[in-house]
C-alpha cells in the first residue's frame, strides 16, 4: 500500500507522535510506502480566508468554496494545499493520528479539511459520498483520549465514542474514502487525569503502542464501516422508507 499518515499533535515527544511511529515503522517492515504529514512540524495553515490567496476570483467578496474551485482550475492553489492534495492521491490508505480534544479533532486537523479538501477538486455537488473522487481509497482515525473507555459509552460522561467520531468519518466519506472503524487508545492522559498507577500506566502505553503497530498490518482487508450512498437516498436527501438503516431508529 501507499500510505499516509497525517499526524496532528504539537508535541513531537507525544504518544500520538509514539503511534504514529509504531504505525510508520509496523508498514515499512512490512513493504509499504509510507508518507507523513506532520502539520505542526511541517508549519501547516489551518485557517481559511482571502489572505490564503494571492489573487482573487471575486476580491469584492470572499466565498471559499468559489476560490477554491477557480484555483484549483487555474492549478494555482497555495504550496501546502498542494502538498497535501498530492499526497492524498498518492495514497491508498489514508491514517489521520490525533488526540480527542474537546469532543473532537483539534482545531489544526479540522483546518486540514478546511484547505485540503477543496470544492472543484477533491468533491463537487455530484462527486460526493460514493460517488466522490477518493473512492477506492480507505481511511482510518487513530484517536486517542484521557479519560477510560468505560466513559465513553451511549451513556458515559465523556459522551458516545460513536457519535464524536461521526462528523470526521463523514467528511471523509464525503470525498469519497472508505472509512474502517477507528482505533483508539484511550486512557493516555498522565497527572491528575490518570486513572492508573504509575508502572500500570506506563505498561498500559507500551502495549497501546503495540496493539497499532498490528493493527496497521490489517487495514488493507479490513471491512469499512457501513455508509448509505446516493442510491438510497430519495430526491430530498433521506434514506428510502425501505432502507433497512431506517429500521434501526
Amino acid at each position: 500500500m501507499n500510505v499516509l499518515i497525517v499526524h496532528c499533535h504539537p508535541e513531537p515527544e507525544s504518544f500520538n507522535a509514539a503511534l504514529t511511529s509504531s504505525a510508520h515503522e509496523a508498514l515499512i517492515r512490512n513493504g509499504h510506502d509510507v508518507k507523513v504529514s506532520d502539520l505542526y512540524a511541517e508549519g501547516f495553515e489551518p485557517l481559511e480566508g482571502p489572505e490564503r490567496y494571492a489573487t482573487r476570483r471575486e476580491p469584492g467578496y470572499f466565498q471559499a468554496l468559489d476560490e477554491q474551485r477557480w484555483h484549483h482550475e487555474r492549478d494555482d492553489l497555495a504550496a501546502d494545499v498542494r502538498r497535501e492534495i498530492d499526497r492524498l492521491t498518492w495514497a491508498n490508505l489514508v491514517i489521520l493520528q490525533f488526540p480527542l480534544w474537546w469532543h473532537g479533532a483539534p482545531a489544526m486537523l479540522k483546518g486540514w479539511f478546511d484547505r485540503v479538501l477543496v470544492y472543484g477538486g477533491l468533491y463537487t455537488g455530484n462527486r460526493r459520498f460514493d460517488r466522490g473522487p477518493l473512492r477506492g481509497r480507505r481511511a482510518i482515525c487513530s484517536v486517542t483520549t484521557g479519560a477510560p473507555e468505560i466513559t465513553f459509552g451511549p451513556f458515559g460522561r465523556s459522551g458516545d465514542i460513536a457519535t464524536l467520531m461521526w462528523p470526521t468519518h463523514c467528511s471523509l466519506y464525503y470525498v469519497g474514502l472508505s472509512v474502517l472503524a477507528p482505533h483508539l487508545t484511550y486512557g493516555v492522559q498522565g497527572g491528575g487525569l490518570s486513572y492508573r498507577q504509575e508502572a500500570d500506566f506506563r505498561e498500559h502505553l507500551e502495549a497501546e503502542k503495540r496493539r497499532w503497530g498490528q493493527r496497521v498490518l490489517t487495514l488493507e482487508e479490513a471491512s469499512p464501516l457501513p455508509m448509505s450512498g446516493w442510491s438510497d437516498w430519495n430526491d430530498q436527501g433521506v434514506l428510502n422508507g425501505a432502507h433497512p438503516l431506517r429500521w434501526r431508529i
